[in-house]
């Protein structure tokens, strides 16, 4: 074997550029021929005076000889990567002498002692998400958008590798090269595989937003008799490492995890009552979220559209304005109430609509013809011994605060003086201004010196009702139970954005690029596509695992290469996924998936 410069010329700019081969001598009828073993590429960089350090260490590794010296550590690492191509080449493997059916026998004489294993590769999670994927006709999609196949299969990597080892796209360039199987399946080789291809791959996928997001919603309706008779709306944001000065996007606001030191970004998320994703948008980190509902529901609708959903959201996308738009263009809806303090009317008729050993929850339903709508009453023990807590630690807080103001007319350098004592005492009011009502403090003074002699303060009898809220909708036919389970799907899109920040790494986000970070989110929302798709397939087999636990547990299943010297001196080279254990089965078999992903490969050298 040696390696071969060749020259071309490009016939655009009539440039010449240089290609590099493997090629090795081989005996034919018509003579002595140079056989083209690997096309290294353009990008091959190893000094000319260590190609036949290299060619001759790759001989080495394929038939199995072991080296006669200490090769340089950039040889070693190139010499095992363009043998694991040689070995794993298709049109390469197998020999006439070797050739028989996948489960028939092949007895061959073999070294036991030359027995080896080598290039370990997760293989089971990859199984499970790439056949979904499928399944969701995304690979076609992808390819019907016009992306070659090294591009779909750089998609398709991305967005497994967030589903399977979730992190930054450098991260996600390491798992491909590294750790993973998924190039076996794809039948891809993602040993070239650039870093800059991975960053490339999620500005071609956010390109293609609308249309892959469309696609998918009409795929998941087709697979699983989706009604999209409710639909779900919500917002979330996530945090920076860095300044992100170089993203529009980039703002301080209110962060859903208190990182008030780094920019935000904000995500919107559509999902029906399945919760399957049905659309998805990105806004600035300190956008109004009651200003993003109307944009959001109008992309949803379609001309044909005979019955337009429910849209559930919460208090803050529920505004006056929002209601007033989603009436006037014919949507039902169900909101929590905006109001602060909540009328609980004097007697209500109140039905128990969950019980459980967590809570009790009973509601109320009452008809406002004056709003043109009814509303539910909810009482919830477990948040009325809630607020029963945060209110009495706050009273508590409250007091201690009186208490030392108290302690500091007697002491030393304290604060004394009447119209001090009023001015502290005014901001102690500010300060806990929701518990500082239900007090009358009266301050004792001595009109002479004006100074504060004593103060006094006792809570105020009042009738508080903790644990109420109040739900409002413009479907007036609906009863307790089934508006309270209505609301109660709100949690499946909490559910969906803690998933995508724990399981699927949306957070943090390191890019510092508009379309970079855009692209960071686009690929976390496909991820959940596929991830929900696995799940609701798995919870009507009654499993109900995280993904994180199914991921770990398929994460011991491998495929590996076991290679062997023949007793004529040739190696065999067998490229296969290991026997699935009984947690790999119950999946596989979960989701009609064969038990060993991958084709077996048999190479003769």
């Amino acid at each position: 074997m040696y390696i071969r410069k060749v020259t071309h010329t490009d016939q655009k700019n009539r440039q010449n550029y240089h290609t590099f081969k493997l090629v090795e001598s081989v005996r034919t009828e018509r003579g002595p021929r140079q056989r083209a073993i690997l096309n290294l590429g353009n990008e091959f960089t190893l000094p000319e005076e260590q190609w036949k350090d290299l060619a001759n260490r790759m001989e080495e590794i394929v038939t199995g000889q072991s080296p006669l010296f200490i090769y340089p550590v950039e040889v070693e690492t190139l010499a095992n990567r363009y043998a694991r191509q040689i070995v794993g080449d298709s049109r390469r493997s197998i020999l006439p002498e070797t050739i028989s059916a996948a489960d028939a026998p092949d007895y061959q004489r073999v070294d036991l002692g030359s027995v080896d294993h080598e290039h370990a590769r997760t293989v089971g999670a990859e199984h499970v998400v790439y056949e979904t994927i499928k399944e969701l006709g995304l690979e076609e999609k992808l390819r019907d958008l016009g992306f070659n196949k090294p591009a779909v299969d750089a998609a398709i990597g991305v967005i497994a590798a967030r589903l399977i080892a979730p992190g930054s796209e450098r991260s996600t360039h390491v798992w491909l090269q590294d750790v993973t199987a998924l190039d076996d399946l794809l039948g891809a080789n993602f040993v070239n595989l650039s870093q800059d291809r991975v960053y490339k791959t999620a500005d071609m996928l956010l390109r293609r937003r609308s249309e892959i997001e469309a696609h998918l919603r009409g795929r998941e309706c087709s697979l699983f008799q989706l009604q999209e008779t409710l639909i779900l709306y919500d917002l979330t944001n996530t945090f920076f490492e860095g300044s992100g000065k170089y993203n529009s996007k980039a703002h301080f606001g209110h962060s859903k995890e208190k990182r008030t030191d780094c920019p935000l970004v904000t995500l919107g998320l559509v999902l029906d009552a399945d919760g399957f994703p049905k659309k998805s948008d990105i806004f600035d980190g300190n956008v109004s979220e009651a200003g993003t509902l109307e944009g959001m529901i109008a992309a949803l609708s379609t001309a044909d559209m005979l019955l337009k959903p429910l849209i559930v959201m919460d208090a803050g996308i529920g505004t006056q304005k929002n209601l007033d738009w989603l009436t006037g263009h014919g949507y039902g809806y169900l909101v929590v109430s905006r109001k602060r303090k909540i009328d609980v009317p004097a007697s209500l008729d109140m039905v128990t609509v969950r019980e459980d050993k967590h809570r009790l929850i009973r509601a109320a339903l009452i008809n406002n013809p004056d709003a043109g709508e009814i509303e539910l009453y909810c009482h919830s023990s477990a948040k009325a011994i809630k607020e029963e807590g945060i209110r009495n630690r706050f009273e508590k807080r409250f007091e201690e605060e009186l208490g030392k103001t108290q302690a500091a007319l007697s002491k030393k350098h304290g604060t004394k003086r009447y119209e001090k004592v009023v001015e502290k005492i005014g901001r102690l009011k500010e300060r806990f201004k929701r518990v500082a009502r239900r007090y009358e403090i009266e301050i004792a003074w001595d009109e002479k010196t004006s100074l504060a002699t004593k103060i006094a303060w006792h809570r105020r009898a009042q009738d508080e009702r903790s644990g109420f809220y109040c739900l409002r909708s413009n479907c007036l036919d609906f009863k307790e139970q089934a508006l309270f389970d209505i609301f109660s799907m709100l949690t499946d899109i909490e559910d969906a954005f803690r998933s995508m920040k724990s399981e699927l790494g949306l957070r943090p986000v390191y890019h510092q690029k508009e379309r970079r970070v855009d692209g960071h989110l686009f690929i976390t929302v496909l991820a959940y596509h596929v991830l929900h798709t696995i799940r609701f397939k798995l919870g009507k087999r009654g499993m109900v695992q995280s993904w994180s636990t199914i991921r770990k547990g398929l994460s011991t299943h491998m495929r590996i290469t076991t290679t062997m010297k023949r007793d004529d001196g040739k190696m065999i080279h067998i490229r296969k996924s290991t026997r699935p254990e009984p947690f790999h089965v119950q999946i596989y078999d979960a989701l009609n998936l064969p038990h060993r992903p991958g084709k077996t490969i048999k190479t003769v050298l």
